[in-house]
C-alpha cells in the first residue's frame, strides 16, 4: 500500500527564490518603503504641539522650502563640502593605492592596518578630531602654530574661514583609505600586458599613469566618486561632533539642518521636506553622473 505524498507549493520549494527573497522583501519594506511614504506623508503635514496631533498643511512645508535662504545656505555648504573632500580623497586615494599596490613582504599587511580606520564610528573620530584641534591642548593646533601657520587668536574650529576645513580634516582622515582599498583593488585587476609593453618601449611612470592606469581606472574611479559623493552630501556626525553648525552658519550641512528642524524646534513636516529634498536632490545627481560616466554596476 502507498501513501500518496503531500507536495508543497512550488514557492516553498528550495530552488525556487521567492524563500530566499522574502526576508529581504521584508527589510526593504519594514526599513525602507514604509519610511519614505511615511516621510512624504509628513511632509504635507505639521505636528501641534498643542493639540499634539499631525494637521495637514498642503504645500506649505514645500513652499517654505523653497523660500528659506537658511536652507539654501545649509545646500551650498554640503556641496562646498562634498566637493573638497571628493577631490582630496580621490587624489590622496590615488597616490597611496600606486604607492602600496605591490607584492613586497609587508604591504599586505600596510592594507589590511588602512582599514582600522573604517571601523572608527565617525562620532568617535569627530569627537578626536575635537580634542585634536582645540584652542588651548590640541596637538594639530599646536603644530599650525609653532609651523607659524596659525596663531592663538585663530582657533581652527571658532573661525568661519577655518571651520569646515577643521571638519574635512577629520573626514578624509578617516574615508581616504576607503578610497585607496576600492583603487588597490581596481589596479589589481588590471591586464599587465600593456604595462609591460609600455616599460619596454621606454615610457616614463607619468606616461604610463596618464595613458594607461588612470583611462583604464576610469569605471572604478567613477564607481567610487558616486558612492562617497552621495555619503559625503547627508554628511551629519562630524558637523554635530565638532562645530554643531557654527561658528555662525559657516558648517551647517543640509542634514544638521533637517535634523534641528525635526528634533530641536519639534517641526516633523518641514523636517520631512528636508529629507525628501536632499533624496531627490541624490537620486538627481547619482543618476546623471551614472548617464554622463556610462557607470555600469
Amino acid at each position: 500500500m502507498t501513501r500518496s505524498l503531500i507536495r508543497a507549493p512550488r514557492f516553498m520549494i528550495a530552488d525556487h527564490p521567492l524563500p530566499w527573497l522574502l526576508p529581504l522583501i521584508v527589510i526593504l519594506v519594514v526599513f525602507a518603503l514604509y519610511p519614505f511614504f511615511y516621510n512624504i506623508f509628513l511632509s504635507f503635514h505639521e505636528f501641534a504641539p498643542r493639540k499634539r496631533e499631525l494637521v495637514p498643511v498642503g504645500f506649505d512645508n514645500w513652499v517654505q522650502l523653497f523660500g528659506d535662504p537658511r536652507m539654501w545656505n545649509a545646500f551650498s555648504v554640503t556641496l562646498l563640502y562634498t566637493g573638497i573632500c571628493l577631490v582630496i580623497q580621490v587624489v590622496l586615494g590615488m597616490a597611496i593605492a600606486l604607492l602600496i599596490d605591490s607584492d613586497d613582504p609587508g604591504f599586505g599587511f600596510l592594507r589590511g592596518v588602512l582599514t582600522l580606520t573604517l571601523v572608527i564610528p565617525p562620532a568617535i573620530t569627530g569627537m578626536m578630531f575635537l580634542l585634536m584641534q582645540d584652542a588651548q591642548f590640541g596637538i594639530i593646533t599646536w603644530t599650525l602654530q609653532s609651523l607659524g601657520l596659525l596663531t592663538q587668536a585663530t582657533p581652527i574650529l571658532a573661525t568661519p574661514s577655518l571651520a569646515l576645513w577643521g571638519v574635512i580634516v577629520a573626514d578624509v582622515w578617516q574615508w581616504t583609505p576607503f578610497m585607496v582599498l576600492i583603487f588597490v583593488a581596481g589596479l589589481r585587476s588590471l591586464p599587465r600586458d600593456p604595462f609591460e609593453s609600455a616599460m619596454i618601449d621606454g615610457a616614463s611612470s607619468w606616461q604610463v599613469f596618464r595613458r594607461l592606469t588612470l583611462p583604464m581606472m576610469g569605471k572604478v574611479i567613477a564607481i567610487a566618486v558616486l558612492i562617497r559623493g552621495i555619503d559625503l552630501f547627508r554628511m551629519f556626525d562630524y558637523v554635530f561632533v565638532m562645530t554643531s553648525g557654527g561658528p555662525g552658519t559657516s558648517t551647517y550641512t543640509l542634514s544638521l539642518y533637517a535634523w534641528e528642524q525635526t528634533f530641536s524646534f519639534i517641526k516633523w513636516g518641514y523636517g520631512a521636506t528636508l529629507s525628501l529634498f536632499a533624496l531627490f536632490v541624490i537620486l538627481i545627481a547619482a543618476n546623471l553622473f551614472v548617464a554622463v560616466f556610462k557607470v555600469r554596476w
